[in-house]
């Protein structure tokens, strides 16, 4: 699906939650690196410190990461990607001692309706490195969290 497909229809609303995913350029595995992931929590925890969001669960696997959070007032989704994209590959891209794109571009946005089931939303999250088979138990993945659990 070309990018632009991407942002139509993409809305920002102050308090509503989002589900986004967002690969790594080329689906290069960068988190596998346990410190590379940590970089990438640090800059998530720094925008909900900054009260732009509130994080509700999120999962790192090795070449992506799926976050869901809640906008806070006066935010725009688009532009807190960016935020946490260009943060994060930075950090990175010094612990690596590199120079480039860590990121895709693109990133998939899911508003939830009032309708969804929130809990069942961050469960599918934190569930991905099962579905992945990367281990066995959930409690052996150490890149997830959810505030209800």
């Amino acid at each position: 699906m070309p990018r632009d497909d991407l942002r139509k229809g993409r809305v920002s609303l102050a308090y509503n939650a989002y589900f986004v995913t967002t690969v790594t350029q080329n689906r290069i595995p960068y988190f596998q690196d346990f410190y590379c992931a940590r970089l990438l929590v640090t800059e998530m925890r720094r925008l909900h410190e900054e009260n732009q969001l509130a994080s509700l669960a999120w999962v790192i696997m090795p070449d992506h990461l799926h976050w869901l959070f809640q906008l806070q007032e006066d935010q725009n989704l688009s532009e807190i990607v960016r935020l946490l994209k260009g943060r994060s590959a930075h950090r990175v891209n010094h612990y690596l001692q590199r120079q480039g794109s860590v990121w895709d571009r693109a990133f998939h946005d899911h508003a939830l309706r009032k309708d969804e089931d929130i809990k069942n939303i961050a469960r599918y999250i934190v569930a991905n490195p099962l579905r992945a088979k990367l281990v066995e138990k959930l409690d052996d993945y150490p890149l997830w969290d959810a505030v209800w659990l």
